[in-house]
């Protein structure tokens, strides 16, 4: 006798032309698949075709704000309960404008690495690091009673609050830091049979550190574990970590994704398959991991967009690259004048030579879609640096003060220029010794370069620092 669910001819009826519809989807993702990254990301799966027959000929996507979808009857609502055909149902499971933006940042993390991707896009960046990393750090059945994952020291602020206080101190899941992920020595010296996954964002908030993303990622996976990248400084304009091996992509879309600052949110990319060694009988959970993690904990759990917040960050990605290119030359222009600056110390910027970990960097930022009048991309470094200021940390703190056209926000990735001090912001929660190990002295600001003449921001830094 069948386990399986056995359904009505009504039912049936649903699921066939569920089945039509999703083969009508695979066509046109195969033929969007062919586009360049700027062609993608104004287009995703929108295609002339949907917007003639469904949405009245609308351009831009339209934006769902039901919470809930109606269906016909009760067979099309078991049919789509069960998940058998295409549906979003309600709006903490699924929505369509939500649907537009998942499908966008799958194919831009995906551009030319060869594998199919799949997101799921959360609340916020915060929302999407739990969904990644949650599912690995459950009990095995007959497994061992300890569990640990490895990570990169250098992380934001709230990502070192979720690893240490909510898995380590709250459920006894240990983190073991890496205080130099460049160093892949280091990762393989703190690994061990009872590790779930390797995680590490690249390049770091805010002091710049990088790895060599194809080890770690083959160090990861001789241990069949997947490895976790935070890419939100880089968004996949500048490196797509999946490319070199990654199996998951988490960002803060809030940061340069959605540059134009008016919305908060996360995604969560995967490729087909992961590696792990985690057991579950689910089959998403291996051969798509962010569509397991949207059908079932994100459905439960309730870290949901708003399908608002999925809109603005849709357009402001159609620009992505554009934007990354503009951002990355302005803040050289800025990094290269505060290296020469009597009153600073030390400049934390991946794209100045003098830096100790530019080489690795350079071999893995590059600006998709380039041309360096060779067939080589060019090599780009972001929007995000920080300078150290001479003398005590009241001297920070002044220069901080002083600005009068730099935002002091513990934003980033903003068309405006931003800055902060970590050390009493982003990472103050962290502690004195947390800090230190992760190189966040209170002489640091952290500074955003926006989409400015490079010019005006070097003026307003100039008065500033010239006060002390």
């Amino acid at each position: 006798m069948s386990d399986k669910p056995q359904f009505s001819p009504g039912v049936m009826k649903y699921i066939e032309e569920g089945k039509k519809c999703l083969v009508e989807r695979e066509a046109l993702l195969e033929r969007v698949k062919k586009y360049k990254f700027d062609t993608l990301a104004v287009h995703g799966l929108y295609s002339v075709e949907e917007a003639l027959n469904l949405n009245q000929g609308a351009l831009i996507e339209p934006l769902y704000l039901s919470a809930s979808q109606a269906y016909r009857d009760a067979d099309e609502l078991e049919a789509a309960l069960a998940y058998l055909i295409p549906t979003w149902c309600y709006t903490r499971i699924a929505n369509p404008t939500t649907y537009y933006l998942e499908w966008t940042m799958a194919l831009l993390e995906g551009y030319r690495t060869g594998v199919d991707t799949s997101c799921v896009v959360t609340a916020s960046g915060m929302g999407a690091i739990m969904s990644a990393v949650d599912p690995f750090l459950v009990k095995q059945k007959d497994g061992p009673e300890t569990m640990n994952f490895v990570s990169g020291v250098q992380v934001y602020g709230g990502t070192f609050q979720q690893f240490a206080i909510r898995k380590m101190a709250e459920r006894g899941v240990e983190v073991r830091w890496i205080l130099n992920p460049e160093d892949v020595e280091e990762w393989r010296s703190k690994i061990d049979e009872n590790t779930r996954f390797l995680y590490v964002e690249a390049p770091s908030n805010p002091q710049q550190s990088f790895c060599d993303v194809e080890a770690l990622a083959e160090l990861a996976h001789s241990w069949e574990i997947p490895f976790i990248f935070d890419a939100t400084c880089a968004t996949p304009a500048l490196l797509r970590p999946i490319a070199h091996g990654a199996d998951i992509v988490v960002h803060s879309m809030t940061k340069t994704i959605t540059s134009s600052g008016v919305a908060v949110g996360g995604a969560l990319i995967s490729r087909k398959p992961i590696v792990t060694k985690i057991k579950n009988d689910h089959p998403l959970f291996k051969d798509s991991f962010a569509e397991y993690v949207k059908f079932l904990p994100y459905r439960d759990n309730g870290p949901a967009s708003a399908p608002v917040n999925a809109m603005f960050a849709l357009n402001d990605l159609r620009t992505l690259r554009s934007r990354m290119d503009m951002f990355s030359r302005n803040t050289q222009k800025v990094a290269e004048y505060l290296e020469t600056h009597p009153r600073v110390y030390q400049v934390d910027y991946l794209g100045l030579p003098s830096f100790p970990l530019h080489q690795l960097a350079k071999r893995y930022l590059k600006l998709v879609d380039s041309d360096d009048g060779a067939g080589n991309e060019v090599n780009r470094y972001g929007h995000l640096m920080s300078f150290r200021v001479e003398g005590p940390p009241e001297n920070a703190r002044r220069v901080f003060d002083n600005f009068r056209m730099i935002y002091r926000a513990t934003d980033l990735g903003r068309i405006k220029s931003v800055a902060t001090i970590p050390a009493i912001s982003t990472h103050q929660q962290q502690g004195v010794d947390a800090r230190e190990k992760a190189d966040v002295p209170p002489q640091l600001i952290r500074l955003c370069v926006g989409g400015e003449n490079p010019d005006d921001v070097i003026a307003d830094l100039d008065q500033a620092l010239n006060m002390l």
